[in-house]
């Protein structure tokens, strides 16, 4: 009796040691290939007056708040915009139900942990008949009495006898299947992992979005810069072709140079007329990122003037670490980890705890009561014993899985710094291009304006008007072009870091 007391009091205590143990690989994050510095930021070391941060491995930091980066801009209607999409954009709305969808799986997969317990009740009424249909010929007060006695519950007269009652009866069954070899614990780490996923497909959906957004806007008004060029050029091309007309009655031009002039006009005016083309594109791309009918969303014109805002030369990798997409493939790499340890248990047997507690009677006053009371309970261990090299295939299976998005991960990682480094050089040769291109509008201009001049005084002929007018419109619409690229490359840099950045944000205790 002693014995069997001690074994029923360590059984708990083994189970829960077992229940210590996960099979499978505990997830390590794998290393990624990096450069500690960005190519394209090198050559200074301290910006502001402030020495920059070493570089560092880069870990996810998704969680880091990004801000309304966008602000940086100072543009009043891109803020509008900006916070218009976030709540309106339809495939943010999309990422944020499949992120909580996401959620609830987690859920789904905690929920093994626990037992469960079911109970059903029944009501069943039933209608028996007993006797045998004859009575004896001897005896008629018996028969008498026993017809009597028959008609008395409800029977007929040939002696059958009939009786009604009603059976309730109430099981109870609780069943549980202990997690000894972490298979629960593996199933919830890899639904956790792919929620944690999710959430960082969320944020990088809308960042996207938040992108495209700030990237069609300052193209849009590239486009009302070009409209402001080409009206302008329409202008002067009207004024040059009324100085051609006075010089043809001067004697001076021909009339070829007037057709010429002509052309050279309605060219201009057909180039003014196609450039709405774009940017009413543009305008119904925007209406659909903030979730309007492009039908009903007009943005009003407003030439680009703003420049890039203030690049740092040297970037802390920590800023790196905030892109959502790093984020979500190292979960992914986490959960691909977490599948291995769930192919890994199908081999180990399951041990399922189970007990069931029944009750009936003829009436609900009898439930309960402890003589009509039965129960039972005990353990059922099974393993499988033969499965064709089913859990072998399933575990090679995982570790492949793992091994592909170990490869995706530093993919990732890859293009993420090219992304940097792509938008830092064009930054880089934008700005220097633009020195150079100002410098050539304003020798196309003052170029433009000798040569009409000289063919004011007929020192040249018309043709040299026209290449001089051609070679200004040319170096001006360049000019236009550089400076709404440096800010479609500005948001793609911003983009390219996670969101944005402040020294504040990045400091890590």
């Amino acid at each position: 009796m002693k014995s069997r007391m001690i074994h029923y009091t360590l059984l708990p205590v083994f189970i829960a040691l077992l229940t210590s143990c996960a099979v499978g690989p505990d997830y390590v994050r794998p290393s990624a290939p990096m450069s500690k510095t960005f190519k394209e930021a090198k050559g200074k070391s301290v910006v502001g007056g402030k020495q920059r941060r070493d570089w560092k491995m880069a870990e996810p930091r998704d969680q880091m708040e990004r801000g309304e980066w966008w602000t940086m801009f100072h543009d009043p209607e891109l803020n509008i915009l900006e916070e218009r999409l976030n709540h309106c954009n339809q495939t943010i709305k999309t990422a944020l139900a499949n992120y909580m969808q996401a959620r609830a799986i987690v859920d789904e997969a905690r929920a093994a942990f626990m037992p469960t317990f079911s109970a059903n009740a029944s009501a069943t009424r039933e209608r028996t008949v007993n006797g045998s249909g004859s009575f004896s010929s001897s005896s008629q007060t018996g028969t008498t009495s026993a017809g009597t006695a028959n008609i008395g519950r409800g029977s007929s007269s040939s002696g059958t006898t009939t009786h009604v009652s009603t059976q309730h009866s109430l099981i109870f069954t609780a069943s549980w299947e202990p997690d000894i070899w972490g298979l629960v614990r593996r199933q919830v780490e890899a639904s956790a992992s792919a929620a944690q996923a999710s959430a960082a497909l969320l944020a990088a959906t809308r960042l996207s979005a938040q992108s495209s957004l700030a990237q069609y806007y300052f193209e849009l008004r590239g486009t009302e810069a070009n409209q402001k060029l080409l009206n302008n050029t329409v202008a002067a091309y009207k004024k040059t072709l009324k100085l051609t007309e006075n010089q043809y009655k001067s004697g001076v031009a021909s009339r070829a140079d007037i057709v010429q002039a002509q052309a050279q006009l309605e060219a201009a005016q057909a180039l003014a007329i196609n450039n709405g083309v774009l940017r009413a594109q543009y305008e119904h791309a925007i209406a659909v990122l903030i979730g309007l009918p492009p039908a009903v969303f007009t943005l009003p014109p407003s030439p680009l003037k703003a420049a890039p805002p203030p690049i740092p030369v040297e970037l802390p990798s920590e800023l790196l670490e905030r892109r959502p997409d790093i984020a979500q493939a190292e979960r992914l790499m986490q959960q691909a980890n977490a599948q291995i340890g769930v192919a890994v248990a199908a081999y180990f047997p399951t041990l399922t705890l189970t007990g069931n507690a029944s009750d009936s009677g003829t009436g609900l006053a009898h439930w309960f009561s402890l003589p009509m009371m039965a129960w039972s309970y005990g353990p059922q261990l099974s393993q499988l014993i033969y499965d064709g090299g089913l859990r072998n295939a399933q575990v090679r299976a995982a570790k492949a899985g793992y091994s592909a998005s170990v490869a995706s991960y530093r993919q990732v990682v890859l293009t993420a710094f090219q992304n940097v480094e792509d938008n830092l050089a064009s930054l880089r040769i934008l700005s220097n291009e633009m020195v150079v291109q100002n410098k050539a509008v304003a020798s196309a201009r003052q170029a433009l304006k000798l040569v009409i001049n000289q063919y004011k005084a007929g020192i040249v002929a018309y043709s040299s008007v026209i290449t001089a007018q051609i070679t200004a419109y040319t170096a001006e619409q360049n000019a236009v072009n550089i400076n709404y690229q440096r800010m479609v490359a500005a948001v793609g840099l911003i983009t390219a870091l996670g969101g944005g950045w402040d020294e504040s944000s990045i400091k890590c205790a």
